[in-house]
């Protein structure tokens, strides 16, 4: 393995629901909601229970990657 190469687990760009996105960033419903509500007019409308991978996008733009740890 290259000592440069990055061991932890990857972010894919795929639709999330918004308990994933809690998941994800590691904050409650209500600190996510504010922080995606300052940027609502960019991200849309979620569709159904998902955002889609474009609004994925967009919100990891926004709000930035949440680094993820290996689980033990």
């Amino acid at each position: 393995m290259k000592q440069n190469e990055n061991v932890l687990p990857k972010i894919q760009l795929k639709p999330y629901s918004k308990h994933e996105l809690i998941e994800l960033y590691q904050v409650s419903w209500k600190i996510l909601k504010g922080w995606l509500e300052s940027h609502e007019e960019e991200i849309g409308a979620r569709i159904g229970h998902f955002y889609t991978p474009k609004q994925m996008k967009i919100i990891f733009e926004k709000l930035g990657i949440p680094e993820l740890t290996e689980m033990p």
